[in-house]
């Protein structure tokens, strides 16, 4: 294992800054299928990915590999169209890069979205379920993003993880949701490596530790925001029924189609959950 070093993620933030007059307080990630939702955005600068130093190219389908800089709403954000993912064979401390360079760029609130498949029997394709807290499998067998010497000038060695997920931004985005009539949940999301979907019997076993949807991305990205003592607010856009013995073979194209119904539902809670997000926070423009 090779630490991404703390020269990296000044070089990438000072690049960004250099070239955009945004000073974002807020940063979403969109995940598969999501990538509309930088479309609203105001006074826009963008970079690919690849533009920017240290940041590798993303390699999977519907995750174009773009930041965009701008407003949404009247909040300044920045907005990640599509993330790193440990199965493609970047190290956690790449997966997680991104989150840091937000941190100096001065970003608190960081909201976390994902295509995830149901666990739970009463979700179905399109729901949106905020994320109440996860089970992270990599994690728990060794792959956390934190794994080797800790940088103190983000967070310290043990962070705390029992409100990884913040319950008042939570709490926002519900009476939001209700306010609008979204269907949206509550629940556990469980992180797994991918990129396989789940077998029958690995979904039953997920039920059965307390899962609610399940995914391959998030869990990293919260640790390390929450390490660097940012708040997190997850989504995951509910892409398809967990499978089992009798259920038909998911695809990435059936996640990527879900997403044409996800992403007006995500962008209609995000645009009416952020302004107050950023007021109640004092994170507004200017």
């Amino acid at each position: 294992m090779n630490p991404v070093s703390n020269q990296a993620y000044l070089e990438a933030a000072r690049f960004i800054s250099s070239r955009s007059k945004v000073s974002p307080k807020i940063a979403l990630v969109l995940g598969s299928g999501l990538n509309p939702l930088a479309d609203r955005l105001e006074r826009v600068d963008s970079f690919q990915f690849t533009d920017i130093p240290h940041f590798p190219p993303t390699t999977v389908e519907g995750h174009v590999g773009r930041m965009v800089l701008g407003e949404l709403e009247g909040v300044p954000v920045l907005v990640m169209q599509g993330r790193y993912h440990y199965y493609e064979g970047y190290s956690m401390q790449q997966v997680t890069f991104p989150v840091r360079v937000m941190k100096l760029l001065g970003v608190e609130v960081l909201v976390l979205t994902n295509a995830a498949g149901a666990l739970n029997p009463d979700f179905r394709p399109g729901d949106l379920m905020l994320i109440s807290d996860h089970i992270n499998i990599p994690g728990m067998a060794g792959h956390n993003p934190l794994r080797g010497p800790n940088d103190e000038s983000f967070g310290p060695r043990f962070p705390d993880m029992s409100h990884a997920y913040d319950p008042e931004l939570r709490k926002l985005a519900l009476e939001e949701a209700e306010r609008q009539g979204l269907p949206v949940h509550q629940g556990v999301y469980v992180s797994v490596a991918g990129p396989s979907f789940e077998t029958p019997a690995e979904v039953r076993f997920l039920r059965i530790i307390g899962g609610d949807a399940v995914g391959m991305s998030t869990a990293p990205e919260t640790i390390v925001a929450v390490h660097s003592g940012m708040k997190v607010l997850g989504i995951s856009g509910i892409s398809n029924a967990a499978p089992d013995s009798s259920a038909k073979e998911t695809t990435h194209e059936e996640v990527l189609e879900a997403g044409k119904v996800i992403a007006p539902r995500m962008l209609s809670l995000l645009g009416g959950a952020l302004p107050k997000i950023a007021r109640i926070l004092g994170l507004e423009a200017g």
